[in-house]
């Protein structure tokens, strides 16, 4: 069809979609489902290949928080069965780390619930990340710790961290009916944060809260133009115990469809699919990694993800290989960009350079231009540890799902059986 011929060109020039394009994708059927992904698909291997780039989820600090976002287990006033604690100690969340890197993992990301660190969480969060990096050579740190202040974004990267995530999650004219405890500019304000303090940004988004299509065209295009380098796309978990519990509006065909949508949007980032995944998608994540190049390996922050072996089995068998260590995820002009960054920020400027009209997927500089956190604090909807453990394990849940019920009706089974912890001391699935 026309249309994904003019956004494969587009994508591999780096060009914006128009609108009217991004809602079309969105506005697929059935029928050209595979079409649309093998679409995205092309653009994917352009700027990826056909590399897997695989996530670990550390939980420093569960439950707890203050915020009121309706869509997270951790919120203030959820009555989710989930493990709390508080903050690991820098050897417990480097033991738990060991984990993933075991399982391939070439970037841990260090997750904390709350409103935002303080100073001397920031301090502590550090330590963390040095005692990471000291026992994994060349492994990459993402912190996620919520709203920052100033100077605190510059204390994490002189601690050694490569990146921060925070979430925009949705439009921001539907953002005060999902949180009302701050705001969708507090968020923006986090990235542009993280931005200027040179750290690579990883903000994305939660599909199926009773969004539009307009709406998560809106996101997106707010993505690109905060110039994310990654971008979770988080599906929603609907948790017994929150407002949104009886939130059933994604299908498998629905998922990919929101990912090629955002690989168009933003053709050379790196495309995470986070929370979520297991549940929505189901039988046809293999079919996803066509789109996006990036998952978190195991388990998330208070759920239980796929078996650690069974990621990398389905990884292996849609013909996909997971990214080594030496390997650079951006593209290179991305890449280039961000140490240019990061260099100058070290340096006092403090800026994230960007020509007008940059953001994720644009032009290079030369032609015109060149991941919401839970309550807060998380790379992705309730997924990541929920204790420590220093062997990795690839523990099968043991219970079945019962069968589907019927369009809009509450799948509470599938939940139960996928959360994680509920006052349990369970080895991480990795």
């Amino acid at each position: 069809m026309d249309l994904l011929n003019t956004l494969v060109e587009k994508g591999l020039r780096r060009e914006l979609p128009t609108r009217e394009e991004a809602l079309a994708v969105l506005a697929t059927s059935d029928d050209e489902l595979l079409d649309v992904v093998a679409a995205a698909g092309k653009v994917r291997r352009q700027w990826f290949g056909r590399r897997v780039k695989l996530n670990y989820l550390v939980n420093l600090k569960s439950g707890l928080c203050p915020e009121d976002c309706s869509y997270c287990s951790q919120r203030l006033g959820s009555k989710a069965e989930i493990l709390k604690y508080t903050w690991l100690k820098p050897d417990e969340a480097s033991q738990a780390a060991a984990a993933g890197v075991a399982g391939g993992a070439k970037r841990v990301c260090l997750v904390a619930s709350g409103r935002g660190p303080t100073d001397r969480d920031v301090e502590r969060v550090g330590k963390t990340i040095e005692a990471i990096k000291e026992q994994n050579e060349g492994i990459e740190v993402c912190a996620c710790l919520g709203l920052l202040s100033d100077g605190q974004a510059e204390r994490l990267r002189d601690a050694g961290a490569d990146a921060y995530n925070h979430n925009l999650n949705t439009s921001e004219a539907t953002y005060e009916g999902i949180t009302k405890t701050h705001t969708y500019a507090d968020r923006v304000d986090t990235v542009q944060k993280a931005h200027a303090a040179g750290l690579s940004a990883c903000s994305g988004l939660i599909a199926g809260m009773g969004e539009t299509d307009e709406d998560l065209v809106d996101v997106v295009y707010a993505l690109r133009e905060l110039d994310s380098d990654s971008v979770p796309v988080n599906f929603l978990i609907p948790f017994e115990g929150t407002p949104l519990a009886k939130e059933w509006n994604l299908t498998p065909q629905r998922c990919l469809r929101i990912l090629a949508m955002v690989r168009f949007v933003c053709p050379d980032v790196e495309v995470r699919i986070a929370g979520g995944r297991e549940v929505h998608l189901r039988s046809m994540q293999p079919l996803a990694l066509n789109i996006a190049n990036s998952i978190f390996l195991g388990d998330y922050l208070t759920s239980e993800g796929q078996a650690g072996q069974a990621d990398l089995d389905m990884i292996a068998d849609a013909g996909f290989e997971v990214e080594g260590a030496g390997t650079t995820t951006l593209p290179a002009h991305r890449a280039d960009a961000l140490a240019a960054a990061g260099a100058a920020a070290a340096g006092g400027c403090g800026s994230h350079a960007s020509a007008e009209g940059a953001g994720c997927g644009s032009q290079a500089p030369a032609e015109g231009g060149g991941c919401g956190s839970h309550a807060g604090a998380g790379c992705g909807p309730c997924g990541g540890h929920t204790a420590p453990a220093a062997e990795p394990v690839a523990a099968e849940a043991a219970a079945a799902t019962e069968a589907v019920p019927a369009a809009n009706t509450a799948r509470t089974d599938l939940v139960a059986v996928r959360r994680r912890g509920a006052g349990t001391d369970l080895a991480p699935n990795a």
